[in-house]
């Protein structure tokens, strides 16, 4: 006779449930002073951009803003408080360049730059670069906000749970 036992389904569900708790989602950072005490603390940050809800201007032109998403970490930053380095405004920049094969320009280098303003300005700006050359032959800046979950401000921020 076979006995049957219910040992192995409720490990199976006991081990689920551990893990699924323990996979907690990235905390939204509404606010400037929440991104950078994220950052302070060693914190891993990323900026979702909704690109369509952003300004886009092109050699000082506003044009409409391409219906696209994209995502960078904050690996290396620098945060800068007003009147350091002759700024007005306190901001964190981070920049990251990546080859990248594109339909019309082929391989180039992509270099985006991130600022993020203490009064919720977020500026992108996003380059082209031949790289046997370092000729620049795109050159996009987009103007949006820190989104705070009501304003539609294009920039959402997110930093991953404490470990």
């Amino acid at each position: 006779m076979k006995r049957t036992t219910a040992v192995a389904p409720a490990l199976f569900a006991l081990f689920s449930l551990a893990a699924s708790l323990g996979a907690a989602p990235p905390e939204p950072l509404k606010t400037f002073d929440a991104f950078l005490r994220a950052l302070e603390s060693g914190r891993t940050v990323r900026a979702v951009i909704r690109y369509a809800q952003c300004r886009l201007v092109i050699d000082g032109k506003d044009e409409k803003a391409p219906d696209a998403v994209g995502g960078m970490d904050f690996r290396t930053f620098e945060y800068f408080a007003a009147g350091s380095v002759r700024n007005p405004k306190g901001f964190v920049s981070t920049s990251e360049t990546v080859l990248i094969s594109h339909p019309r320009y082929g391989y180039v280098q992509n270099y985006v730059k991130i600022r993020v303003y203490e009064d919720h300005a977020v500026e992108i700006t996003a380059r082209y670069l031949d790289p046997r050359t370092l000729k620049v032959v795109m050159d996009e800046t987009f103007y949006g906000s820190i989104d705070d979950g009501r304003n539609g401000g294009g920039v959402a921020l997110f930093a991953e749970p404490c470990a």
